[in-house]
């Protein structure tokens, strides 16, 4: 009788697993599916940023939205801004989003000892949560690309104009809910967009900074106060909400992700900054070279199991484009690299056309300081 799923769990066996075009898809598939940021709707699959015919980089031609200038038209031989007696025609520009390809893989291996001596297959344990660690990295590379295009504390990138400082400039005690993330703010950095920032309906942030959402959504008020004309008492019991998770905020759907923890590099003794973005649907797209690989082998000489990941894809963000000279570049600030902000330009004319904006705040549940 063949061996079942279950079975393969090391060994001999892994190479088979691994091999087993169900078992890539379902990893593949779980990538996507398991993805905050796919399922809120803010980082999609585009077909167009492909490069499965090779290449470095993909190049996307535009136009820029055109900007007409009026003519009065008369009957006379010398109207219009060319004064000939006709309209003028006019030019529309063009530019290129590029997209560079970033190529990353990892691999792990366990040999015969350690599986005997503890009594368990550790590369079984890798396989099980390859599909959350891969989201893990990916969303890693997405934080240094934002960074990038944004800029840290003391460097702002090509879409600083696209950001609130609602923080405190102190220490941690002096913090009030005006530095925290609320409505108000939410609703100033919107308006960094002017009337496109009704086009935002994601926000993503730390745990710290969502749990002070759920905290404040789940206070109650005392009603008893208000029978002598008092103001309302918070934490008085009454009225509170049922659900513990804070599904949406200011009728934005809410990302969670402790990747985007406080930018470093802040002034000695201040209270950390969080940075909470906020998205319109499908404004970072994702381009594949090469689809998710698994490839696992058995090297006799060192008795060890092997299990290899490689992947090939980009993230665009719509209306900016890679600028540094090199492609295939690390998460790291350094020259070149995606975190840095002299690697982003942005080809669009105004930021506001960009549907991205960074709020950094506080948040009472972090009070340590630079």
């Amino acid at each position: 009788m063949a061996a079942s799923l279950e079975n393969y769990s090391g060994g001999t066996f892994l190479s088979d697993l691994v091999a087993r075009p169900e078992f890539l898809a379902y990893t593949s598939e779980g990538i996507f599916e398991q993805s905050k940021w796919v399922q809120s709707g803010i980082v999609q699959r585009n077909a167009a940023l492909d490069a499965r015919s090779g290449g470095t980089r993909v190049r996307v031609p535009f136009f820029d939205p055109i900007n007409p200038t009026e003519e009065q038209i008369l009957s006379s031989a010398a109207w219009g801004t060319s004064g000939a007696g006709y309209l003028t025609p006019q030019k529309s520009t063009a530019d290129e989003q590029i997209m560079t390809i970033l190529h990353r893989g990892f691999a792990y291996a366990a040999d015969d000892l350690s599986k005997l001596g503890s009594g368990a297959d550790p590369l079984a344990h890798v396989r099980n949560q390859l599909t959350a660690a891969i989201n893990k990295l990916k969303t890693s590379t997405l934080k240094a690309q934002l960074l990038g295009l944004f800029g840290g504390i003391s460097a702002a990138g090509v879409l600083g104009a696209n950001q609130l400082d609602a923080s405190y400039a102190g220490a941690p005690g002096s913090m009030t809910e005006a530095n925290f993330l609320n409505v108000a703010n939410i609703v100033k950095a919107k308006a960094k967009l002017g009337e496109r920032g009704d086009e935002l309906d994601s926000i993503a942030m730390h745990s710290n900074v969502a749990f002070y959402l759920q905290q404040v959504g789940m206070l109650t008020f005392s009603t008893s106060a208000l029978s002598a004309s008092g103001a309302i008492v918070w934490g008085g019991g009454g009225v509170g909400v049922t659900q513990p998770e804070v599904a949406t905020f200011a009728g934005l759907r809410v990302v969670i992700d402790d990747q985007l923890t406080y930018l470093t590099g802040g002034t000695a003794t201040h209270a950390v900054k969080y940075p909470v973005y906020m998205f319109k649907s499908g404004v970072i797209s994702e381009g594949v070279q090469q689809d998710l690989r698994l490839a696992a082998d058995r090297n006799i000489l060192s008795m060890q199991d092997v299990v290899a990941v490689d992947y090939h894809y980009g993230y665009h963000v719509t209306g900016t484009k890679w600028a540094a000279a090199g492609d295939n570049p690390s998460n790291a600030s350094t020259t070149g690299n995606l975190a840095a902000t002299a690697s982003w330009n942005l080809v669009y004319s105004s930021t506001k056309m960009v549907p991205i904006v960074r709020l950094l705040c506080n948040t009472p549940l972090d009070t340590t300081a630079y």
